[in-house]
């Protein structure tokens, strides 16, 4: 099992280390008690490998009990299990500038001036940074340089795959989904709607497929749209995109969106990618206006 404990000043990145850890599969407490570590280690460790990695924000927040942090570590450490210190860093000036920016007060410095705040949790944390495994200064670093530099840290760049692709077929009738990156419209393809045989099946049986599948147009379109994919893809992951959700719509979300989503979905998969597919409107009321 892999334990990170992530502390730091305030203002250094904390929150964005965890969420990107939470991205890359692990399991992300903020704010936990230190006396509660070795026990929530231990209830990890019992999940049969459901909660394996697990990352732990523990900081100046907690007040007093940030002193327990010390030997709640060495009981860990008794109880057989190891972990490593991530240490956020910043300097002065920009700490002031992200909490002016952000109109957040810092902990220690509630009322009066940022800078005696800054300057006595340095003081608080020096034991801690002398004790991290990894230091990260975020002073001149992007969020998305940040991030490369987590899964630096991490060392194993199979547990994240880049991006994760969510490919949707929908209907127009039904409106676009809110969420998509790139819509795609498939309605330049003739309709098997309008064929009796195939009017009430969907995208899924293997004769409409056929059928949406044999026209030129289609092939053509499944190549362009697959290598426009691989072109955008990386520069998406490059950028720290974590997520992409690509929609195939024609009128009625149950023929040509669904063969055209599915196939696409194939082509991404045999490339490699982490790709999940969703039907919105397969299974919505056929009536009224073709598909």
């Amino acid at each position: 099992m892999r334990i990170f404990i992530i502390t730091g000043i305030s203002g250094a990145g904390k929150s964005l280390v965890a969420n990107y850890l939470e991205d890359l599969g692990f399991f992300c407490v903020d704010n936990l008690p230190p006396s509660l570590i070795p026990k929530f280690a231990e209830v990890c460790f019992q999940s049969n490998g459901k909660m394996d990695k697990v990352a732990l924000v523990i900081d100046i927040r907690g007040g007093e009990l940030f002193n327990d942090l010390f030997p709640a570590l060495e009981t860990l450490k008794e109880d057989g299990f190891s972990y490593e210190i991530l240490f956020m860093e910043a300097s002065d000036n920009v700490l002031i500038k992200r909490f002016k920016e952000s109109r957040r007060t810092h902990p220690l410095a509630p009322e009066g001036r940022l800078i005696k705040g800054i300057i006595e949790e340095r003081q608080m944390l020096k034991k801690v940074k002398e004790k991290a495994d990894h230091i990260i200064d975020t002073s001149n670093l992007t969020p998305r340089q940040l991030k490369e530099e987590i899964v630096r840290i991490i060392g194993d760049e199979k547990t994240y795959k880049g991006i994760i692709i969510n490919i949707m077929s929908f209907g127009f009738k039904y409106g676009i989904p809110i969420d998509c990156d790139l819509v795609f419209d498939v309605r330049f393809i003739p309709n098997p709607y309008y064929i009796n045989s195939m009017k009430k099946l969907t995208g899924r049986s293997e004769v409409v497929k056929n059928y949406v599948l044999k026209f030129e147009e289609t092939t053509r379109f499944l190549d362009k749209l697959t290598d426009m994919l691989e072109f955008l893809i990386p520069n998406y992951v490059k950028e720290g995109k974590a997520s992409l959700v690509i929609g195939i719509g024609c009128t009625g979300g149950r023929h040509r969106s669904v063969a055209i989503a599915d196939e696409l979905y194939q082509r991404l998969l045999e490339k490699q990618h982490s790709v999940i597919i969703e039907h919105r409107d397969i299974d919505k009321d056929n009536r009224g206006a073709g598909r």
